[in-house]
């Protein structure tokens, strides 16, 4: 048997892995999601109809088919509370994401020039204080911005205000608790572009009349982009669908769509609406992953 029999085999496996981990762990749920998100509302167990059962025969899943309607789509297109819950989560995301952008940035582009043997280190300081449980950090930032909380007494205490400011419960807080969680998903794959980045061109641009700040302009910025689309990509998409930070860190309100989904499923067991929200929220992230899938098959053909 020849080598290349040998592991032909194997290597069919390892191609077919991963198509069949998307089936049973994305396309199979989402099935399940949208079939619910076409039923109706019943105060049942499941608390949704219809509900198909294989063993009453092919005439009742017929029925069944039938009797799935789009009027939990047209709820969400009619009623403020979903529109608006869509449009506060793509807002955040949006301006959480920029500031992460030109957070991150400056941080990776600095490590990436560090010297290689503090490169790790730099890298170790970035992740190692997400170790820690991402609750019991949310929590803390709870302590350091609530009325008698650390950040008012250190204001206080350096005459910066006159009275304790409140923190806990805002917009504010919400960016913080975002940009403070987030921001090692835009550091590494911005650092691990940089980092790869020849030195050499920089100082060919040098040799050509360019400035430092027309050379990164011109040179490190463009050949950075990829970093950029996937940390962009990292923050943004995990950022819409947030529940855990909104609902501790923010005021009440405006609900981002996270929060609008706990409630349809957990408080009101709408469990159609909230399938049909998680739908059209997963609809609206295909936007921006099939513009970086794009991107990403231009870079491959001008590399060609």
């Amino acid at each position: 048997m020849s080598a290349r029999r040998t592991f032909a085999a194997p290597a069919r496996l390892a191609a077919i892995a991963p198509y069949l981990w998307m089936v049973l762990f994305f396309l199979l749920p989402f099935g399940f999601v949208a079939k619910i998100s076409l039923s109706q509302t019943a105060i049942a167990q499941p608390p949704y109809l219809p509900v198909f059962d294989l063993t009453q025969g092919l005439a009742a899943i017929k029925a069944a088919f039938a009797a799935l309607s789009l009027d939990n789509f047209r709820l969400l297109v009619s009623d403020d509370l979903y529109v608006l819950s869509y449009l506060r989560s793509l807002t955040v995301a949006f301006v959480s994401t920029a500031i992460l952008l030109l957070i991150g940035y400056p941080i990776a582009y600095g490590m990436a020039r560090l010297p290689k043997r503090w490169q790790t280190v730099a890298m170790l300081l970035v992740i190692v204080p997400f170790w820690t449980s991402f609750l019991i950090r949310i929590y803390a930032w709870i302590n350091i911005l609530q009325h008698d909380g650390l950040l008012n007494r250190i204001l206080l205490a350096l005459h910066l205000v006159a009275a304790p400011v409140v923190w806990l419960s805002t917009d504010s807080a919400m960016y913080l608790g975002i940009v403070y969680s987030y921001l090692p998903f835009m550091i590494l794959p911005l650092y691990a572009t940089l980092a790869k980045m020849e030195p050499a061109l920089l100082e060919a641009a040098s040799d050509l009349g360019a400035s430092p700040l027309r050379a990164f302009w011109l040179v490190t910025f463009p050949l950075s982009l990829p970093g950029v689309a996937a940390g962009v990509l990292l923050c943004f998409i995990p950022i819409v669908g947030e529940f855990v930070i909104p609902d501790l860190l923010a005021g009440s309100d405006f609900l981002m769509i996270g929060q609008t989904l706990w409630l349809e499923f957990f408080s009101n067991r709408d469990w159609p609406v909230a399938s049909a929200t998680a739908v059209v929220l997963l609809l609206l992230l295909l936007v921006p992953l099939t513009f970086y899938d794009r991107l990403q098959r231009r870079q491959l053909e001008s590399a060609r």
